[in-house]
């Protein structure tokens, strides 16, 4: 049985220095809940397509992943996290997986970003996967996974476990009760999952969008734990921060 946690962590849009607070706090809450691995939001540092990424974003490895990897080192968990990355004169959508050692097992670039977010991120190149303490882990970042060409390759590569920082965002006046979100996530995770027999985990912050096309959407969690068979092992509160442990079964 692996435990992973789904950090749905509040992600306030150009606040890194509170936003790393709460990660180092859900961290420690996984890790005290017996969890051994644990996802976090995408961009969880700036929030998704924040204006202050080109002024605010910083290089990787760096002073926000060391953070990252001193907590998972000292809680000996395996931390999957998204991080807005500066790369020269070149802004990405970036994600760390980092080992329950404190070692950066492998780091994500974004590819699959909506058109309107290419204003503010450069477009990843590179696809793989990881060996780490659960096992081997493909990393990829939200869209990437909207349908499964990228996630079958990550499967064919031999990936347990697909870990996604995400910021699954809904536009005002959504109506949860009426149109329940995800479908179109667990359609995708699905086709993954049964391919290959891989987990999938995606996870969403919580919290406002507040630049770009898509200013004035929320960012609601909803969180998706999807078992090697295609069901559904949890789900986030829609709306909520939180902390949910799946359990997923083992590789067969």
């Amino acid at each position: 049985m692996l435990r992973v946690a789904m950090g749905q962590m509040l992600v306030e849009p150009g606040a890194p220095a509170r936003n790393l607070v709460r990660a180092e706090a859900m961290i420690g809450e996984a890790a005290a809940r017996g969890a051994q691995a644990i996802v976090l939001p995408e961009t969880l540092d700036l929030g998704w397509t924040s204006a202050t990424a080109a002024d605010l974003a910083e290089p990787l490895p760096g002073a926000r992943s060391a953070r990252l990897c001193a907590i998972a080192r000292d809680k000996a968990i395996v931390v999957a996290a998204g991080l807005t990355e500066r790369a020269g004169e070149r802004i990405y959508n970036s994600a760390l997986l980092i080992d329950a050692d404190g070692r950066i097992a492998a780091m994500h670039r974004k590819i699959a970003e909506l058109d309107f977010a290419r204003a503010v991120y450069a477009t990843g190149s590179t696809l793989g996967v990881a060996e780490t303490a659960i096992g081997r882990v493909g990393l990829g970042i939200c869209a990437d996974y909207w349908t499964p060409v990228l996630g079958l390759a990550q499967a064919a590569m031999g990936a347990h476990v697909i870990l996604s920082p995400a910021a699954w965002a809904v536009p005002p006046g959504f109506d949860n009760a009426a149109t329940p979100y995800g479908g179109e996530w667990i359609a995708s995770y699905a086709t993954i999952a049964l391919s290959h027999g891989v987990a999938l985990v995606g996870v969403s912050n919580v919290g406002p969008v507040t630049s770009g096309a898509w200013a004035g959407h929320a960012c609601i969690g909803a969180s998706i734990a999807m078992d090697r068979d295609g069901t559904i092992a949890a789900r986030g509160p829609f709306g909520e921060e939180a902390l949910v442990i799946a359990a997923l079964s083992a590789p067969g």
